[in-house]
């Protein structure tokens, strides 16, 4: 039977320099006003359906559901920048 060829070992590669470093924590502000931007757009549209939409801009009208939402999404986007 014929002999398979030996695989020549290549010298192990030199290990590469660390290119990743940790992540910065946040500055002390970003949390109270992440948790804050979530819990003003839940109260704009609280507010806004127990005032039956007298409050908060009356000229929006059921534009105050999407000022809440958009306040509260941009809360819950800096969550995701979290450390």
């Amino acid at each position: 039977m014929p002999e398979s060829k030996s695989r020549k070992k290549s010298a192990p590669a030199a290990p590469a320099a660390k290119t990743t470093s940790t992540p910065k924590p946040n500055p002390a502000w970003y949390k109270p006003v992440m948790f804050g931007l979530m819990i003003i757009g839940l109260l704009w549209i609280i507010v806004f359906y127990i005032s039956e939409s007298r409050f908060p801009i009356p000229a929006l009208g059921a534009g105050n559901i999407l000022v809440g939402f958009g306040i509260a999404i941009v809360g819950f986007l800096m969550t995701t920048r979290w450390r």
